[in-house]
């Protein structure tokens, strides 16, 4: 049971205090009981040397010691042994110029020389210790002038250090009184100090505190999301490795302010931001990432906010792949459901015994499908671009929107990062079809791709509103859409995927002032490369 006492924090931090206490204490009474005493030797000596200077200036020592008569002796012996018992003094001892002791308490060392010089002569009072024959004393020394100011010796007075020590230890109980009063208060503080530590550590003990923690940095380091949890004062206070690993930020990064360490843009925002964000999607250079911040309130008090950060790159570009097949399969289904209504036509025609109309439409059909399939196969030999376009022509035909392919349109059979060209190409055409939904015909979309010895050119435009000139830069950011949701298919996504492959291929974005919309990509081919600083698009003259 005592060992589970001592393991409690509380018991811990009561008993350190407590010997703390007990040793400051008892230090500082010794400290305090050496200057008592030492104060205490001084006043005796003050007062030794007060008597001293009485008995010196008694003209009839002065007389007797002056003149040396023997019949003095027994005079000044009394005068000594009166002086000293009224004032508590342990001797009081005339010595003469030769070092002869005149008087003593002890009578048998009367008429014999002293050891020590007469320290006296130089005209000073002089306070010291005494170890003598009555003992250890606290000494004081005075010149003895004659009454015409000639030195004849000196007076030698001592009250014993018994008397000293028991006046300290009369005066140490009240001061020790005192200390017990301020140890109690120390302790009372100390255990409420105890109390209120174990009340801020929520009850946990040193133990179970350490393995919080390393189980805190395992977890936090270990799992496969970002996490950073950002202060009132907008510090990152924790930031785990996957984090950083996808924000690219810098050792050391822990403790800086957000500003300092995290360039302005879409991540910056989300870190400084205060209100709860909920799985929001930001598109950096190298990843797709999906954002949560979630505020801290303790007491009804802001402490900060966590942002977790999940990598959906490889998830998000098996999504677009998936939306190409599933674009492929709606381009068939398209195909599917144009050729059953031709199916139907030609039917009704031979029904109605108009044999030569139907064979009419039979050619259109044909030649309008297999001059469309002869174009794309002549200008384009990527076979991912041709399908991409087949697909596209066949949704347009859908919604009943003509989609045409420049006649300066040329591209190799393996051009220069063709997935990145595919994911423009789609994204650019989609757009330009939502661009034209609920218009009245005709609607056009015009798409041309060039290929050059150092760049591919992309050209994608439509007979749509156009784009405002205020908004040039901001629908390239995520989730942007001039269009009502309900005439939008698509969840304003194309075009950031757009910027972030073209940043990637160190290109260039072009966007038209109208009528319609233009959009021009430019991929060099020369020196490819990662840009460093975003892509801004321009407004074309």
């Amino acid at each position: 049971m005592m060992r589970w006492r001592i393991r409690k924090l509380s018991s811990q931090i009561l008993l350190a205090q407590l010997a703390i206490l007990t040793v400051a204490t008892a230090v500082g009474f010794l400290l305090f009981a050496t200057t008592v005493r030492t104060n205490l030797d001084q006043d005796y000596q003050a007062r030794a040397a007060a008597i001293a200077l009485s008995v010196a200036q008694n003209g009839s020592v002065q007389g007797c010691m002056a003149s040396g008569a023997p019949s003095c002796q027994s005079a000044l012996q009394d005068l000594a042994t009166r002086t000293a018992k009224a004032t508590g003094a342990a001797y009081v001892v005339l010595i003469d110029t030769h070092r002869v002791r005149h008087t003593h308490p002890h009578p048998d060392l009367i008429g014999q020389k002293v050891s020590e010089p007469l320290i006296a002569r130089d005209g000073k009072v002089h306070l010291g210790t005494d170890s003598g024959a009555t003992g250890i004393n606290a000494n004081a020394r005075a010149p003895l002038y004659s009454t015409n100011g000639v030195f004849i010796g000196e007076v030698s007075v001592g009250i014993t250090e018994s008397s000293v020590s028991q006046e300290v230890l009369a005066q140490l109980p009240s001061y020790a009184v005192w200390f017990a009063v301020t140890f109690g208060i120390g302790t009372i503080a100390s255990f409420g100090l105890a109390s209120l530590m174990k009340r801020r550590t929520f009850g946990l003990e040193l133990d179970e505190i350490a393995r919080l923690l390393q189980e805190r940095e395992a977890t936090l380091h270990g799992i496969r999301e970002g996490v950073i949890a950002v202060d009132p004062a907008g510090r990152m206070s924790v930031i785990n490795d996957e984090a950083t690993r996808l924000l690219h930020l810098p050792d050391g990064a822990v403790g800086r302010r957000v500003t300092d360490v995290v360039p302005h843009g879409p991540v910056h925002d989300l870190l400084t931001g205060i209100s709860p964000v909920q799985d929001e999607i930001i598109l950096t250079a190298d990843h797709w990432l999906v954002m949560s911040r979630m505020p801290v309130i303790l007491a009804g008090r802001p402490h900060g906010a966590v942002v977790t950060f999940q990598d959906r790159t490889a998830l998000e570009g098996l999504a677009r792949e998936l939306d190409g097949e599933r674009s492929f399969t709606e381009s068939l289904r398209a195909q599917q459901h144009e050729f059953s209504n031709r199916m139907h036509a030609i039917a009704g025609l031979l029904e109605l015994g108009h044999p030569d109309e139907a064979l009419d439409f039979i050619n259109e059909v044909r030649g309008t499908a297999a001059d469309l399939d002869q174009t794309l196969r002549t200008h384009i030999g990527s076979p991912q671009i041709v399908g991409l376009l087949l697909g596209k022509a066949a949704e347009a035909s859908e919604r009943g929107i003509e989609l045409v392919i420049g006649d300066t349109t040329r591209l190799g059979e393996a051009p220069f990062r063709v997935q990145a060209l595919t994911t423009i190409l789609g994204n650019l055409i989609d757009n330009a079809f939502d661009a034209l939904e609920g218009r009245p015909a005709p609607r056009r979309v015009r798409v041309e791709v060039i290929e050059a010895a150092d760049a591919i050119r992309v050209e994608v435009s439509d007979n749509g509103p156009g784009i405002p000139r205020r908004l040039t830069n901001d629908i390239f950011e995520r989730g942007f859409t001039t269009r009502r949701r309900s005439l939008v298919r698509h969840s304003g996504l194309g075009l950031s995927l757009v910027r972030r492959a073209v940043e990637q291929a160190n290109g260039t974005i072009e966007v038209s002032k109208g009528p319609g919309a233009t959009f021009v990509v430019t991929i060099p081919t020369t020196t490819p490369g990662v840009r460093t600083t975003p892509v801004t698009s321009r407004v074309a003259p």
